[in-house]
């Protein structure tokens, strides 16, 4: 009966410790990434943050943190998965609506622009720059561009709505319902 105790308190410390260990290393990743956030070196941040999250992924706040270095480094389709990774662990965040929403209508702006290309099975990859702008106006979008343009455009909509129902009090109301409106507007223009 002791050594079952005995093991059990040993394990039970174990446990203690590794915790502990994981959740200073967290920390100490956050805060490196941080730095290099606070010197626009995204990439670098990204790279501490997705440790950090390979650690603990239930952080809240190191994935929310993982979305945004990604929104600012521009790689907006890997921001939206993070946001929905936010998402799943608090989804009353009424921030990371709004975040992956910006997100979502730069991607569909992307596609529109055709800086973003749409693969045939729905995958996005970034053109190569083109410099003959007349060749880039003139090219129509595929049948699954603009299936996925519109996913986006309406998914977008969809968050921007729910940032407002969660943030019943937004000070950025005026501009969120704005931006709504210019996405039907875009979403009428380019959905045919």
């Amino acid at each position: 009966m002791k050594k079952a105790f005995l093991l059990a308190s040993i394990l039970f410390i174990s446990v203690i410790s590794t915790a502990c260990i994981n959740n200073f290393a967290v920390q100490e990743l956050n805060n490196k990434a941080k730095e290099f956030m606070d010197k626009g070196d995204y990439v670098s941040a990204i790279e501490r943050l997705k440790s950090s999250v390979d650690l603990d992924g239930s952080v809240l706040e190191t994935q929310y943190n993982l979305a945004v270095a990604y929104t600012k480094a521009e790689d907006y389709e890997n921001a939206v998965k993070t946001y929905n990774d936010v998402l799943k662990l608090n989804s009353d965040f009424a921030d990371a609506y709004y975040s992956r929403a910006v997100c979502e209508e730069n991607l569909a702006k992307d596609i529109i622009s055709q800086d973003i290309l749409v693969n045939d099975d729905g995958s996005l990859e970034k053109a190569e720059p083109v410099n003959d702008e007349d060749a880039v106006k003139n090219k129509n979008l595929s049948d699954k561009s603009k299936e996925v343009f519109k996913g986006l455009v309406n998914n977008a909509i969809s968050d921007y709505n729910t940032y407002l129902e969660k943030s019943a009090s937004a000070a950025d109301k005026t501009e969120v319902e704005e931006s709504i409106k210019a996405l039907e507007d875009l979403l009428k223009t380019h959905a045919d």
